[in-house]
């Protein structure tokens, strides 16, 4: 069956109660058992499962190719639910480029359980490969990164940590299911901040693991999250498996006006950089070509003239809000640099864009007025 199909039927079959084709919303936090805890349908309190929250984890292992998947409240409640079931004294390897709070969960968080992290380009294999050491019990990937859409090789850094015996999990909020495959190509787990591009539509929050094998590793998780109480709310789920539904037509929306934009951008005078994989000068362009279906709705841009020219242009534009997050209908741009805290890692010029499904006419005569 086609990505696009197994999109728009996973975990959306008719109710069988009244034949409603249309996912319905199981609310309740408690379900009835026998009197002395029997189980009558398999659930028994929504913060450990919930029918709902089943749809949207069957639709997520789907879509993702994966053997299971749990769903949780947010993203970085999935990144912190994986990273703390590393044992105790683990070595971390990150990507230079990565997400900001997974660098302060890292810092303020994990240093608790006595887990190290050291940074390495993840585009360079040869650099992956002699950063490993003996405590390396996980690489964590984000391809293409966040914010300068930095790409790995998944192949073959899966190949490089199974023959060390380190775990390799991807985020793939960026590309999503639609554009990359990160199990298909050696991965033992999927990340997703759903509120991203699965949900849609900048409504609903939600962060999901999809895992390779129904193993010891989900077992644990599965146990933490319920303990733990990092559950996705029901109706939250409703949405999300909503937006999966229309995930493939919406990725290729924007894939179509981030490359109108990007061909737009890419040599404007008042452009320093551009960074956007499907570019052919783009430094990973041909690792992008090989694991990804399309580029993606994401880039970044440096403007020349440093802080205060990229926000001069950021406060130009009409159409592109000035707001966090990404992967919704609206375009959205974002001074990465001014929401990372005291001590940003962003270039100061930069500028990140999430693409919309305006049309692209619109984005690049917004871009036309705002750079001048």
């Amino acid at each position: 069956m086609k990505p696009e199909t197994i999109a728009i039927h996973a975990g959306g079959e008719p109710d069988p109660a009244t034949g409603a084709v249309a996912p319905p919303i199981q609310l309740s936090t408690t379900f009835r058992h026998g009197p002395a805890g029997e189980r009558e349908a398999g659930h028994e309190y929504s913060r450990e499962s919930n029918p709902t929250q089943d749809r949207l984890e069957a639709a997520l292992a789907a879509i993702e190719g994966g053997d299971a998947a749990l769903a949780f409240a947010s993203g970085m409640a999935a990144q912190y639910a994986w990273l703390m079931a590393l044992p105790a004294g683990s070595h971390l390897l990150l990507p230079q480029d990565v997400y900001q709070g997974l660098r302060v969960l890292v810092r303020e968080f994990l240093v608790d359980k006595g887990i190290s992290a050291s940074a390495v380009d993840t585009a360079d294999v040869d650099a992956v490969r002699a950063a490993i050491t003996p405590a390396t019990r996980a690489l964590w990937l984000e391809t293409p990164s966040n914010p300068l859409l930095v790409v790995s090789d998944i192949a073959a850094l899966a190949e490089i940590a199974r023959a060390r015996g380190v775990l390799l999990a991807v985020d793939n909020t960026f590309a999503t299911p639609a554009l990359q495959q990160p199990l298909a190509l050696g991965a033992d787990v999927v990340m997703h901040s759903t509120t991203k591009y699965l949900g849609g539509h900048s409504d609903v929050m939600g962060g999901a693991l999809v895992f390779r094998e129904r193993d010891e590793a989900h077992g644990r998780i599965f146990h933490a999250r319920h303990i733990q109480g990092a559950v996705m709310a029901p109706f939250n789920a409703w949405l999300t498996l909503r937006g999966i539904r229309s995930l493939h037509a919406r990725m290729a929306w924007h894939c179509r006006n981030a490359r109108a934009l990007a061909e737009y951008l890419d040599g404007h005078p008042a452009v320093a950089q551009l960074n956007w994989p499907g570019l052919p000068k783009h430094r990973n362009h041909a690792v992008a070509a090989l694991q990804m279906r399309d580029y993606g709705g994401m880039a970044s841009v440096r403007i020349h003239g440093g802080r205060d020219a990229a926000l001069r242009v950021a406060s130009r534009l009409r159409l592109f809000t000035n707001a966090t997050s990404l992967g919704g209908v609206e375009s959205l741009v974002e001074h990465r640099a001014s929401v990372e805290g005291a001590n940003p890692v962003s270039p100061q010029d930069l500028l990140r864009l999430s693409i919309g499904l305006e049309h692209p006419d619109d984005l690049i005569e917004d871009w036309r007025q705002a750079l001048g």
